[in-house]
């Protein structure tokens, strides 16, 4: 959809926008019209054009005056992307309370502290322009499928996803539409860091890439390309989904290619 501008008159709001997925999401949205703030820890890396509001969505106050800050200089709010979030590694076993605590509250409450202080301005918004407002969260493959070593990303990705259906219902009839997009494994910054602690990163690498049936890592710019779907007047009648973006891992269960 190179040269739509569909957005146009919108006003965007993007968690963890900085970087990754998010940066590729901001940019996308810039591209088709949008006016976009992102919010984030660390705003440097946002895309050109963008309007930064910095915090940390494990503050509740800091989080609520950055989407108030956001929604003002805008002039409304018509898109929420969260996208904020952390990866973690290790079985059940590996991480102690005081990780799944930290992770939990990155992952899981980040999006619900954005979400409850950007809804009265989308409520406002849906008003105005129905089939145009919405939320869209990140989520993962790993919500749907079983990853050995990733229990505790698992169960907080696993989270979101519940959260996307109970929060499309809630909100359905204000028309705010709720929807999320389950990447597999992405070639993101937090896997290059990944990649990098590892013994051997190359063959760490073609392993990730096996795993996914294309047999490659998915692109920031694929997801964010759902992701700005899902956000579209074009996704007017879609709500509670969640649309999986894995190179197949999901859903297909290929014979061995020497078989």
């Amino acid at each position: 959809m190179t040269g739509t501008r569909d957005f146009e008159g919108m006003n965007a709001l993007v968690t963890g926008g900085a970087s990754g997925i998010g940066a590729a999401v901001a940019t996308m949205l810039l591209e088709r019209g949008a006016r976009v703030a992102v919010l984030d820890r660390e705003t440097a890396g946002a895309p050109a054009g963008t309007l930064t509001v910095k915090a940390d969505v494990t503050d509740d106050a800091a989080v609520r005056d950055a989407v108030d800050r956001a929604a003002a200089e805008l002039g409304s709010l018509h898109t929420l992307v969260s996208n904020a979030g952390i990866g973690s590694i290790g079985s059940v076993e590996d991480n102690e309370d005081d990780e799944w605590t930290r992770v939990l509250d990155i992952n899981v409450l980040g999006m619900v502290r954005t979400a409850r202080h950007a809804l009265p301005h989308l409520r406002r918004a849906a008003a105005e322009r129905p089939g145009a407002v919405s939320i869209t969260q990140t989520c993962s493959i790993a919500a749907t499928a079983g990853l050995p070593q990733r229990a505790l990303y698992s169960a907080s990705k696993g989270a979101v996803l519940s959260l996307t259906l109970a929060m499309a219902a809630d909100h359905v009839r204000e028309g705010v539409r709720v929807n999320c997009v389950n990447p597999g494994t992405a070639d993101t910054p937090w896997i290059g860091r990944l990649l990098g602690q590892a013994e051997d990163p190359a063959a760490e690498r073609a392993a990730l890439n096996a795993r996914q049936p294309l047999g490659r890592l998915v692109s920031a710019d694929e997801v964010a390309a759902a992701i700005v779907y899902l956000a579209s007047p074009a996704a007017a009648s879609v709500t509670g989904t969640a649309l999986a973006v894995d190179g197949g891992m999901q859903g297909l269960r290929l014979r061995p290619a020497d078989s």
